[in-house]
């Protein structure tokens, strides 16, 4: 083996070792080994050029920064308040029907961040039962559609580099529909497995929020459970007050009626929550007020405030502000919050106007601790804009009349030009880390297939290959790509089994397309382990799995998905 060919294997080689034994990020391992690639000569600057403006990873990029503009949206959050029933039948089927439906389309990770409030809040099931479910539907519901997950993508840029015209829409439809659907149905026959218990306590500090119903509500005339007022994330309805009367506890057969004060506790940052529930509006939005910042403020021991309300002092008048929530440390606080007699030492949450800290009597009654950043509700008009554009562009992308790449930039234009989004919005939720990785990842490649070891490796089993069924091969493919995601990203696991399954393709004279599709399938098949796949990682994180948890019943998914996927593959492709 020659010196170039020397350096770049043992380059590979550490960079396999340092995913699989480091905890380091793998943005930062993939930056080193093009650094080390750069620095030995073996790859040279023009080539890094060409791999971070590759069409498959600005397509990736770009429907990232859409999707943030989608998650904006309230679909999600109103279709998350909905999966819960009474019975676990129920649940089951509508949140692995939302979610795998969902996944097809928006960023799989984004639906299961969404997700996760509603069913660990949920009263009727053990969360546990739902969230490694919920986890599996994403994963499973990602591997429809070109756009499902970032796998695909990924993948798709390295056909597109080998010259490739890459993946049409729906070429992963068959497979992964087919795969999903026997996945879910056995998912929801081995949930015995699953362990019950509660899901871990979330660290956020209390507010008491108060939201009005207005006339013409969608909750009027339903009850709180029909309302799915009990699976907001984070947030719980403690009282209600009607015409004065503070009513608490609050059944779940209790009937919501106009005029009904509601009274909320929990996560402020959560707020958006109850903010997308029609014809309910908060304290502060009521005066115009509530915008994308809040204040935090105690109020003071030497505060004209102490011991009045709200509503005696004029506080919006007084302060350019309104209350969006109040907290007050050891003592638990009740009823409407214009009604509260406020005390040295209460925590306010402030929505603040132009004239706020231009007022002389700030200082005087408050101190002022930070502020709080809250995601700002879209317009219904906007909500409609995105989400209408953002299908709209993917119907063009699928019916192949305008290029996804192309229909996302225009998009991604609007959305700012309409203000859903902003430039400044776009440089903060740039996935830098994620474009580290792919960069790396293909220059990894092309110092791979340039220096010729892909070439050596192939010629050297080539024999070897030429007697071996097609089918083997593709087998062999998927099951060093599935193990390797396990012990490393899917991205990552992609990126560096490509290279070799497209030597093989080369070797025995083999269309490149079910290989192609095997690595990105297996590439997305982190059933086993909680690590390999971000949507594992968020559940394992949202309640007190253990690894076994994920072996248990991770084990039985991926053997039959496998299956599934290679025995389609085979009988399309061979």
């Amino acid at each position: 083996m020659e010196m170039p060919q020397l350096l770049v294997l043992l380059i590979f080689v550490a960079t396999m070792g340092a995913l699989i034994f480091t905890n380091r990020r793998p943005s930062a391992i993939f930056g080193g080994c093009m650094l080390a690639l750069l620095l030995t000569q073996q790859l040279r600057f023009e080539q890094v050029l060409a791999n971070a403006t590759n069409t498959g990873l600005v397509t990736l990029v770009l429907l990232l920064i859409v999707s943030q503009s989608v998650d904006k949206t309230a679909f999600i959050k109103r279709l998350g308040r909905a999966i819960i029933a009474n019975t676990y039948t129920k649940s089951f089927i509508r949140m692995f029907a939302v979610t795998f439906a969902s996944s097809a389309l928006l960023n799989n990770t984004a639906v299961v961040a969404s997700l996760i409030g509603p069913i660990k809040q949920n009263t009727q099931h053990p969360p546990s039962r739902l969230l490694i479910p919920l986890s599996y539907a994403a994963i499973l519901g990602g591997t429809v559609t070109l756009i499902g997950t970032s796998t695909n993508l990924i993948v798709d840029s390295f056909l597109i580099e080998h010259g490739h015209p890459g993946f049409a829409f729906f070429d992963f439809t068959l497979f992964g529909l087919s795969a999903g659907i026997v996945c879910g149905i056995l998912m929801y026959f081995l949930h015995p497995l699953l362990p019950k218990m509660k899901a871990s306590e979330s660290n956020y500090t209390s507010y008491l929020l108060e939201a009005d119903v207005e006339s013409g509500s969608e909750l009027i005339g339903k009850t709180v459970e029909q309302n799915h007022l009990r699976n907001l994330p984070e947030l719980f309805l403690i009282e209600v007050v009607r015409k004065n009367k503070i009513i608490s506890p609050v059944s779940p057969q209790f009937i919501i009626q106009e005029s009904d004060k509601l009274i909320f506790t929990g996560n402020i940052k959560k707020i958006e929550n109850i903010e997308h529930i029609k014809g309910l509006t908060m304290f502060a939005e009521a005066d115009g007020l509530l915008q994308e910042n809040l204040t935090e403020v105690i109020v003071s021991n030497r505060s004209t405030l102490i011991n009045k309300t709200l509503k005696e002092v004029g506080f919006r008048a007084l302060f350019d502000a309104a209350v969006v929530a109040v907290r007050r440390d050891g003592e638990a606080i009740s009823g409407k919050m214009g009604e509260l007699k406020l005390k040295a030492g209460d925590f306010l949450l402030l929505a603040t106007g132009n004239d706020f800290q231009k007022r002389d009597n700030i200082a005087k009654n408050f101190f002022v601790v930070s502020e709080q950043k809250l995601n700002r509700k879209l317009l219904s008009w906007q909500e409609w804009l995105t989400l209408l554009g953002f299908v709209g562009t993917v119907t063009l992308a699928a019916l192949n009349l305008v290029p996804l790449a192309v229909g996302l930039l225009f998009f991604a234009a609007v959305l700012c030009a309409v203000k859903v989004s902003s430039l400044n919005e776009i440089k903060r939720n740039l996935p830098l880390n994620l474009i580290i990785v792919i960069v790396g990842a293909l220059s990894l490649a092309s110092a791979l297939e340039d220096s010729g070891i892909i070439t050596a490796m192939t010629g050297f089993f080539k024999p070897l290959l030429l007697d071996t069924n097609p089918i083997y091969a593709l087998i062999c493919v998927y099951l060093l790509t599935m193990l390797l995601t396990e012990f490393v990203t899917n991205n990552a696991a992609a990126a560096l089994m490509f290279p070799f399954a497209y030597g093989i393709v080369n070797a025995m004279g083999l269309p490149i397309m079910p290989f192609a599709l095997a690595v990105a399938f297996a590439a997305s098949a982190s059933f086993i382990s909680p690590y390999g796949y971000q949507t594992n990682l968020l559940v394992f994180s949202a309640s007190d799995y253990k690894f076994s948890d994920f072996v248990k019943i991770g084990t039985p998914i991926s053997v039959v998905y496998g299956t599934v996927v290679l025995s389609l593959l085979s009988l399309v492709y061979f």
